[in-house]
């Protein structure tokens, strides 16, 4: 969360001439709730079954950007996924600029309750391995959207020849 995957995913997707499918978006559309009201009214187990019927359906799309949420890859299933039907690209962001992005909002439901930033800490901490296995890293705390995506679009055609 917080390290700018939705925009960024649009603008690589625009330079690439690409559709974009943000997939908490598609869970709200398709349930009429946000995230924030499923983890809150149904629970986050219910919301990452949703999760991943959502990443079963983007995984047989074709020439796409995806964004997913930032707990996706913690289900080895949909990390199975995402690395059989593309290139998955984790984009990072140190926890004090991820407080600073979402600490205005308050649809951040695993945020919620007291030391935000402990808990920033903790997800970054218990994600770190499964971060780990995504093909290309990139670090967007101190990089405004274009220059995150020139990154990618280097790594991508240099590192994967895409």
């Amino acid at each position: 969360m917080g390290t700018g995957k939705s925009t960024i995913g649009k603008k690589l997707a625009e330079r690439l001439g690409r559709r974009f499918i943000d997939t908490d978006t598609l869970i709200e559309k398709e349930t009429g709730m946000t995230i924030s009201t499923i983890f809150t009214e149904r629970g986050e187990a219910h919301f990452r079954m949703l999760e991943r019927a959502a990443i079963v359906r983007v995984c047989k799309e074709q020439e796409i950007v995806v964004a997913t949420g930032g707990g996706v890859l913690v289900d080895e299933e949909n990390t199975w996924r995402l690395k059989e039907s593309g290139t998955i690209i984790c984009l990072t962001a140190t926890p004090e600029v991820i407080l600073s992005r979402v600490q205005s909002t308050d649809d951040r439901p695993l945020l919620h309750g007291d030391n935000p930033l402990g808990k920033i800490r903790s997800l970054l901490a218990a994600r770190a391995d499964v971060y780990a296995k995504a093909d290309l890293t990139i670090d967007t705390s101190l990089r405004g959207v274009d220059e995150v995506v020139d990154a990618m679009c280097h790594q991508l055609k240099t590192t994967l020849r895409i």
